[in-house]
């Protein structure tokens, strides 16, 4: 019996976008944050280790990091890649020092995305121009993170933008016709379902194609380090994050792709949640909720 989708899955997206299996080769492009440099804040979100969100990527020559993994057994798996500036604010730097960074990486025939992770506060006209050039030969999307439409744990997790900065950016990014995807996480200090339901209901206001969940975990030398040794932040549980995770799917547009369904904790850096290096509990997990449930991406879908 064939299974049926429950969820947009991005890896199905690529394959019919691209005829074939696509893989990511992410990109460490050396950027900072500005509530890390000090231009707006210092030491960046609470939960935000001194890697940033891709603690497994080394920081050396861009065009090395892309040679070096056609070279590796990982680019025998597709014939198709995607260049992905992860790790900060990948739009935080001046036009000309921006374009040669993403030249830099797009170095091979066989790369046929171009997806950058960046701040909402950090999008703007030029940036946008320069963005869309791309478009002509690449796939080009930009990641927002939201992380939450409550700017009150925004400024808890000291986040540095408000919501109303993020609608800003994704309406120029809709007016260059460049898709969007934003990321979402579960679980962050404070926050109850009702957060998690306004969330929803603010991304579901905005022109997104895709959608990024997250799990909020406490990764040593972080401020939210603090707050759990000091018993001022208690993680969910595995049973709460699938319950929060399948309202955030039944209540999103059933027209966005979900990129993903939670976060990846570093395993030598994650103080808690234990579940959370458990990828196969947390995809297991939800696939047999929303079948035993019945559960639909959409489903309560309402603007």
């Amino acid at each position: 019996m064939k299974n049926i989708e429950r969820y947009k899955h991005f890896n199905n997206y690529l394959k019919n976008k691209f005829g074939e299996r696509t893989l990511k080769i992410c990109i460490d492009g050396g950027f900072t944050c500005p509530n890390r440099d000090g231009s707006k804040g210092v030491g960046g979100c609470i939960f935000c280790s001194a890697r940033g969100s891709g603690d497994h990527i080394k920081n050396y020559d861009i065009s090395k990091q892309v040679q070096d993994y056609f070279q590796s057994y990982r680019s025998k798996r597709a014939n198709r890649f995607i260049v992905y500036f992860q790790n900060f604010t990948n739009t935080y730097d001046c036009i000309d020092n921006l374009k040669m960074k993403y030249d830099s990486a797009l170095i091979d025939d066989r790369i046929v995305a171009l997806a950058v992770a960046t701040r909402p506060d950090c999008i703007c006209e030029d940036v946008v121009k320069l963005l869309k050039s791309y478009s002509k030969k690449y796939y080009v999307w930009v990641e927002l993170g939201l992380q939450t439409s409550n700017d009150y744990t925004g400024d808890l997790i000291n986040r540095c933008y408000s919501s109303a900065q993020f609608s800003s950016a994704v309406k120029l990014l809709n007016e260059y016709g460049i898709d969007v995807v934003t990321h979402i996480m579960i679980g962050l200090p404070n926050e109850t379902r009702n957060d998690l339901k306004n969330t929803v209901s603010f991304i579901n206001q905005h022109n997104i194609q895709g959608l990024k969940i997250h799990s909020c975990y406490v990764i040593k030398g972080t401020k939210l380090a603090d707050m759990y040794t000091n018993k001022e932040y208690v993680p969910i549980t595995l049973d709460e994050y699938l319950e929060e995770a399948s309202y955030v799917l039944t209540h999103i547009s059933p027209n966005i792709i979900i990129h993903r369904i939670s976060g990846d904790a570093p395993k030598d850096l994650l103080l808690a949640p234990e579940w959370n290096l458990h990828k196969k509990w947390i995809m297991n997990g939800l696939d047999k909720k929303l079948k035993q449930e019945n559960l639909f991406q959409g489903m309560y879908y309402k603007i």
